[in-house]
């Protein structure tokens, strides 16, 4: 079985590439929308609470883990593997940089959360791909309660996203990596904004990619597949949300951590 987890419902855009890719393949998803936003928390309690998301799909059977959550990808997944050294974690920062960096485009933006681009995870691993790559970062703080509002199409959200934005338009990047796995919800918004010559990179099909590679016995398809969606608090917000982005009908499980 694969584990994914997030801070909240933007791990579903990495649970949308799954079952696009292997439909019948069995695994359990934990959204930790009770302790969300993980980006404004430090790395300590970054640790901690990706240590216990960890430990709930686990006990649930996963035998590989997918942390869908740039936040904790940039923070904690040394802790995680150290933590639990029998069990493989792929995060998803790593697969988007070398998308990046293998378009050979010079000039890429990054946006994230505040954590991820103080952690300067992204530019370090596209520098290693990309040594001549010029970053430019920009933390959008406010995008994740967006997402998790449902307000994808709201004349706030578009608000944000330019303000956020232009100084990464005005700067011309013909790249942008969407560092934080909510971001791709509000990627039609994002797109239209920084015009078609930019190409918008969500780490979601690439790092689904990478764990098909690394572990193929596991995205088999199952007769009677076991996908079970779990949140640390339940809302029809969030099923609303998930039920629009997955095109099924979702009703979320209470996860008690």
């Amino acid at each position: 079985m694969i584990g994914l987890f997030d801070s909240g419902i933007g791990g579903l855009t990495v649970v949308k590439a799954l079952l696009e890719k292997a439909p019948k393949a069995d695994f359990v998803y934990l959204g930790d929308t009770a302790r969300y936003p993980y980006g404004n928390k430090s790395q300590e309690t970054v640790e901690r609470y990706a240590k216990e998301d960890a430990e709930y799909v686990i006990k649930q059977g996963a035998q590989l883990i997918i942390v869908a959550c740039n936040t904790a990808s940039s923070l904690a997944l040394p802790k995680l593997q150290e933590t639990f050294p029998n069990i493989p974690f792929i995060g998803v920062v790593k697969p988007a940089a070398q998308a990046a960096a293998a378009l050979g485009r010079h000039k890429i933006g990054v946006i994230g959360t505040r954590a991820t681009v103080n952690s300067g995870i992204y530019e370090k691993v596209i520098k290693k791909y990309a040594p001549s790559a010029e970053i430019l970062q920009r933390a959008c703080p406010l995008f994740v309660p967006l997402v998790e509002e449902g307000l994808l199409d709201d004349q706030v959200t578009k608000t944000m996203v330019k303000r956020y934005l232009m100084p990464l338009r005005q700067a011309n990047v013909n790249a942008l990596i969407l560092g934080c796995t909510h971001y791709p919800f509000l990627k039609p918004l994002i797109q239209r904004f920084m015009g078609k010559k930019v190409k918008v990179i969500d780490s979601a099909g690439t790092v689904i990619q990478q764990a098909m590679e690394n572990y193929p016995d596991l995205f088999l398809a199952q007769d009677n597949p076991k996908q079970t969606i779990t949140f640390t608090e339940t809302s029809s917000a969030s099923d609303q949300v998930a039920s629009r982005w997955l095109g099924r009908q979702v009703k979320g499980v209470k996860a008690d951590l």
